[in-house]
């Protein structure tokens, strides 16, 4: 195969170039390196794919057609597209909307308009998110589901993709599967999501927030395990004209207290815990049913929270001292005691 792949630089985009390309596919990587969070972690992933047989880079912006259309210039023979560039983050769209609708509608419809000219083309497999569940309450969630009440503007974006990967189906008879993650952590993870950011306050001695409710809990799902079903979901091409969704999460809702305690486990520091209420773009809980996936490609998560955990502070204490400036945590002693 020769896969087209957005957001390589990103967290999921990144450790997917790496499995494909331990499985020696040719991996055609995209990205704008925006600053939404650290551009040198971005960079640093790059630089381990960099030197991989079969990597090639180019940055460029997903929304702007010219950007595009020059790498699908240079590569005509591409036969797979994973689109996993995106705005992230669902409190900034609060702040930024309109970078969403660039990034995560624009970007989307840019790159179908290319791909559908693409001769050799068989699959497109992209990133949706779990958020399109919005105010659902039913768990676990299933695809079946009604996802019409949106709970924040990215939630919205990513819903939008779905139905525009539809309609390119529809119309020109593109091959897709959008696949709705559910809350993934790991090594290389991004610095904005909690894990990263309560393993940070923790080491530091400084407060995490931790929004108040006993009911506050999501499906953690290791990078492997994501990287595992995206791959898997590749190699499975639907019919001619087809889209479908799935949910990639390993069905097992767990507290955000649990993910503090064993923060404080592996980490050896007491958390500094601020309660405050959960704001209305937070939903309570996630909880995804993988039946349909399993069903189809027989993938199942394998990594438990306890061993994710335990991989990503060893990761984390081995390359934030790399990565802290001058207001950053630098002492793994912990300040807290």
């Amino acid at each position: 195969m020769k896969i087209f792949l957005t957001g390589a630089a990103g967290f999921v985009g990144y450790h997917v170039a790496e499995r494909l390309l331990s499985q020696g596919h040719e991996v055609v990587g995209f990205d704008s390196l925006n600053d939404y969070y650290s551009v040198q972690l971005k960079k640093d992933r790059l630089g381990q794919l960099a030197p991989k047989p079969g990597f090639t880079f180019r940055q460029g912006d997903l929304s702007i057609r010219d950007d595009v259309d020059a790498i699908m210039a240079e590569h005509p023979d591409i036969t797979h597209i994973v689109h996993l560039a995106a705005q992230a983050g669902v409190r900034y769209s609060l702040a930024d909307p309109c970078a969403y609708i660039t990034a995560n509608m624009m970007g989307h419809v840019v790159l179908l308009e290319a791909a559908r000219h693409l001769t050799g083309l068989r699959h497109i497999v992209y990133a949706s998110s779990s958020s399109v569940y919005g105010l659902n309450e039913t768990m676990p969630f299933r695809e079946t589901d009604a996802v019409d009440r949106p709970g924040s503007f990215y939630a919205v974006t990513k819903r939008a993709g779905e139905l525009t990967a539809h309609a390119y189906a529809h119309l020109y008879g593109l091959r897709q599967t959008g696949l709705r993650f559910f809350t993934a952590y790991g090594p290389w993870g991004r610095p904005d999501m909690a894990y990263y950011k309560f393993a940070r306050a923790i080491t530091a001695g400084k407060p995490l927030t931790l929004y108040a409710g006993e009911g506050l809990a999501r499906d953690f799902t290791y990078i492997d395990d994501i990287v595992s079903g995206v791959v898997a979901a590749l190699a499975h091409e639907p019919e001619k004209g087809v889209s479908r969704v799935f949910n990639l999460g390993s069905d097992s809702p767990t507290p955000v207290s649990r993910l503090v305690a064993l923060l404080e486990s592996e980490l050896g520091c007491k958390a500094v815990i601020e309660a405050k209420r959960r704001p209305l773009s937070d939903v309570e809980a996630t909880w995804s049913s993988h039946e349909e996936i399993t069903a189809l490609t027989g993938w199942r998560p394998v990594v438990s929270l306890e061993e994710g955990v335990r991989r990503f502070v060893e990761w984390f204490r081995a390359y934030e001292p790399q990565e802290a400036d001058a207001g950053s945590v630098t002492d793994f002693d912990c300040a807290a005691g």
